[in-house]
C-alpha cells in the first residue's frame, strides 16, 4: 500500500511528519536515486533515503513514559559534561532505536517527557491543530499569602493572553487555577519554548518549580524522578 512520502519516513521512526517534510523541500530527500517533490506516494519496495541515510519503515513501535529530572536536557545531540534523558535508559533499549523526544522540557523543568520511535504520534501530540493538552504544576516566587485579586489578575491574564516577545506574540493558557502554597495548576495546549516560565516573567514572577505530570492521555502517576517504564499506545492516547 501506498503512503505519502513524509509519513513513510516519519513511521521509520527518523524524524517527526513535520520534519520530514523540512527534508523534503531542502532537497534533502529521494526516492529510487530521484529528487523526491512534495506529497508523493511511495511503496515498501522503493528506496527512500534522506542524506546518506536508506530509511527503512519499521514495524516496532516503542512508547516509553519517563520523569525527567531537573538538569537533564531533552534531545538527541550530544553535548560534552552535559546530562541528557536518553542517559537514564539502559543501552539495550537504545541499542538498535532511534528513539526521540515528545514533548521536550527545558533543563530546569522536571516530569513527564514521552519518547518515541513513532513519527505519527510525535506529530499528534505536538502540533497545535490536535489541542492535545499538556498540565503542569508550577511553582512561583508570589507570596504566600497573596490577595485574591493578585491570583485573579494572574489567571485572567494567562486565559486571555500574554505576550512573550516578537517571535511568539501572544500566548495563553486552557485552564489556570491558584492551589496554594505559591502553586498553579496550568493547562496548555500549546508549546512555545519555555512558554509558562516567560507568561509569568511578562507579569513581573519568577518560576522557581516547573513540572508537568500530563502530556495528551500519557499520565505520569507514580513515576519516579528519573525512572522510565514501556507502555502500550492503545491504553493511552485516542
Amino acid at each position: 500500500m501506498k503512503k505519502i512520502l513524509n509519513k513513510f519516513i516519519s513511521q521509520s521512526g527518523f524524524c517527526s511528519r513535520r520534519q520530514a517534510e523540512v527534508f523534503i523541500k531542502e532537497g534533502k530527500v529521494f526516492v529510487n536515486g530521484k529528487l523526491a517533490e512534495p506529497g508523493i506516494k511511495v511503496e515498501e519496495s522503493d528506496e527512500v533515503r534522506v542524506g546518506n541515510k536508506i530509511i527503512k519503515n519499521r514495524k516496532d513501535k516503542i512508547y516509553i513514559i519517563l520523569n525527567k529530572p531537573i538538569g537533564y536536557v531533552c534531545t538527541n545531540r550530544r553535548f560534552k559534561n552535559e546530562k541528557n534523558v536518553f542517559d537514564l535508559l539502559p543501552r539495550k533499549v537504545l541499542k538498535n532505536n532511534k528513539l526521540f523526544v515528545v514533548g521536550r522540557l527545558d533543563k530546569e523543568s522536571r516530569g513527564l517527557i514521552l519518547l518515541t520511535n513513532d513519527g505519527d504520534l510525535t506529530q499528534k501530540i505536538t502540533h497545535p491543530k490536535y489541542k492535545h493538552e499538556k498540565k503542569y504544576l508550577v511553582k512561583t516566587d508570589i507570596s504566600k499569602n497573596p490577595s485574591a485579586q493578585e491570583v485573579e489578575n494572574i489567571i485572567k491574564n494567562f486565559k486571555k493572553g500574554v505576550f512573550i516577545g516578537e517571535g511568539d506574540g501572544k500566548v495563553r493558557a486552557k485552564e489556570a487555577k491558584y492551589v496554594g502554597n505559591q502553586v498553579f495548576d496550568i493547562i496548555l495546549t500549546q508549546g512555545k519554548k519555555r512558554q509558562i516560565r516567560r507568561m509569568f516573567e511578562s507579569l513581573g514572577y519568577k518560576t522557581t518549580d516547573l513540572f508537568r505530570y500530563e502530556l495528551g492521555n500519557f499520565n505520569i502517576k507514580n513515576l519516579p524522578s528519573g525512572k522510565w517504564k514501556e507502555i502500550s499506545l492503545k491504553n493511552s492516547l485516542n
